[in-house]
């Protein structure tokens, strides 16, 4: 028995003129490579891309009464705006050039010749395409690095974002400042990711992972027999760091000398390879962290306080997350879903008891630990639900000695900040937020209507 594969999706064409001989021949001579819907006016080409996704919009600039710019105006102000291409007599090429300094891609005249418009209509699309896979790169990246990685609601974090937009687009020395595990490296990506350097690499360096010898190779690099076992030049972070962002983790962990070098690069920009003596230019902006007291350090002649001011032009502290206990409902759900996604398992909820464990764990592993324990009960959880038993061993014991106090959000109010949060991120696009949230399209629809004004918000 012979089975037969599917073959590729047609695009949509939407063909609208007011004469019916030109969109039916139109249609006729397309028909064959393209899924093609016709309109006689601008009402009827609203319908059909209201109903369904248009890729290519071909549209007369003249509709009787209609205004075929003011259509296109319209379409590419939808979610899923389509490529726009004009119809034109000759004497209405000045407003098919205005209508492309609008949006549209092209203009063809009429009587329209199939064989340019075929061409025009692949290379359309061809762009199209590769626009939307390159904004969906870009998407990828920034939920990754961007402002999106942030989760929380908290006055805290809403300062730490306010902080990260404002210093991201300066060239200022930034000094990221708290505990272990409370997302110092995110915020570096992120504030890379806005800034004007965004287009250059990022290269971060684990300080405390490294020898003072190991480092300062690592960090400028080394000529060619500079010591013992360096049989090659090697290229430092600096440079390759170039045009870009270096982020230089645990700070405070670096050797007096290193620091030395360091300060020179930051006053002169400019350093030398290990057993080099040619100056190489330092085109980096340099981000900093530590989870120590630099300032105390300073004061007891362990940290240079030269360097340490260098540093410290701008100082950004994350607060730890027992400090912003509000955050975690919101904070364990969205890890519930990443983890479910990541070990292929069906989406699971916290129950109440499992929630109140993690609101009153002290987390001194932060944000990090959270991650850990939803992925454990994740990973444990039986049943649809992951519950109290389903936590590490560890989390469930601290939590029951702590002080029992109401949850700082409830369930049903994480709910509605997911909702507000995927909405906001979709630009209101249901479709789009539904799958974000992992439910249903009718599932939104009704809970949006559980809850009036939401889809608002």
């Amino acid at each position: 028995m012979s089975h037969l594969r599917p073959g590729p999706v047609k695009k949509t064409i939407l063909i609208v003129d007011d004469e019916k001989n030109t969109r039916e021949g139109l249609r006729t001579s397309l028909e064959d490579g393209y899924e093609v819907y016709v309109a006689a006016d601008a009402g009827g080409a609203k319908a059909i891309m209201e109903a369904d996704r248009v890729d290519l919009l071909m549209t007369d600039l003249r509709l009787g009464t209609d205004n075929g710019m003011d259509l296109v105006s319209w379409a590419l102000r939808q979610n899923h705006p389509p490529v726009c291409i004009i119809m034109t007599a000759y004497g209405g090429i000045e407003e098919a050039v205005e209508a492309m300094k609008r949006g549209a891609y092209d203009f063809v005249t009429k009587p329209v010749n199939i064989d340019r418009l075929e061409l025009l209509i692949k290379r359309a699309l061809h762009g199209s395409e590769i626009e939307r896979e390159n904004v969906r790169l870009r998407e990828q990246i920034d939920k990754r690095y961007g402002l999106e990685t942030f989760v929380g609601d908290s006055p805290a974090m809403a300062h730490v974002l306010d902080t990260i937009k404002q210093v991201a687009p300066s060239r200022a020395t930034v000094l990221i400042s708290g505990e272990s595990g409370t997302g110092k490296e995110l915020v570096a990506h992120a504030i890379h990711r806005l800034s004007p350097r965004h287009g250059g690499p990022f290269v971060a360096v684990h300080c405390a992972a490294l020898s003072p010898q190991l480092l300062e190779s690592e960090l400028f690099g080394h000529e060619k027999g500079a010591f013992t076992g360096a049989g090659e030049r090697r290229i430092g972070r600096f440079e390759q760091a170039s045009g870009g962002t270096l982020f230089l983790d645990e700070i405070g962990e670096i050797d007096a000398a290193t620091q030395v070098k360091i300060l020179r690069v930051l006053g002169e920009r400019v350093f030398e390879r290990v057993g080099g003596n040619k100056p190489l230019a330092a085109d980096v902006r340099l981000l900093a962290a530590t989870n120590r007291d630099l300032t105390k350090m300073v004061a007891e002649g362990n940290f240079r306080e030269d360097l340490f001011f260098r540093l410290n032009v701008v100082q950004l502290h994350l607060p730890p997350l027992h400090d912003r206990r509000e955050d975690i409902p919101l904070l364990a759900v969205h890890f519930l879903r990443e983890a479910a996604k990541e070990n292929d398992k069906p989406f699971r909820e916290l129950t109440s008891d499992a929630m109140k464990c993690l609101a009153n764990y002290d987390w001194p592993g932060n944000v990090r630990e959270l991650r850990a324990a939803v992925e454990h009960g994740v990973v444990m959880a039986g049943g649809p639900k992951i519950t109290l038993r389903d936590l590490p061993s560890g989390v469930r014991r601290a939590a029951e000695t702590a002080p029992s106090g109401p949850l700082p959000l409830n369930l049903g109010e994480t709910e509605l900040s997911l909702i507000r949060r995927a909405l906001g991120e979709c630009r209101g696009n249901r479709t789009l937020a539904a799958d974000k949230l992992g439910i249903s399209r009718r599932t939104l629809h009704r809970k949006l209507r559980e809850h009036p004004g939401l889809g608002d918000s």
